[in-house]
């Protein structure tokens, strides 16, 4: 569980796991903007369930979702793979009424 969370160890420095440091830049990037995981997946025309486990490290992206997700975060694809700043960026807050769970157009 350790190197699911932490990768391997680099010259005694934890470093998180590639899918853990995704989406924690995710939701910083997220959060950063004033977006909920909802408004988000508003935008990118994903469940907002799917949004918790990209951000949670607990979903692995395709190409193509990373594509959708930097467009909707107007941020280049690059933007996506640099190292999250905090290891839990703060929560954004929903301004109108309580979560759907699903997104439908």
């Amino acid at each position: 569980m350790y190197e699911l969370v932490y990768g391997k160890q680099h010259g005694g420095v934890k470093k998180l796991a590639p899918r853990i440091a995704l989406g924690l830049r995710i939701k910083e990037l997220r959060v950063a903007r004033g977006m909920t995981q909802e408004e988000l997946a508003d935008r990118t025309g994903f469940f907002r369930t799917y949004m918790s486990r990209l951000e949670t490290g607990a979903a692995n992206p395709t190409f193509d979702a990373l594509l959708v997700l930097a467009t909707a975060l107007d941020v280049a694809p690059a933007a996506l793979f640099e190292q999250p700043e905090m290891e839990s960026p703060k929560r954004a807050r929903a301004t109108s009424g309580s979560s759907r769970g699903r997104v439908s157009k």
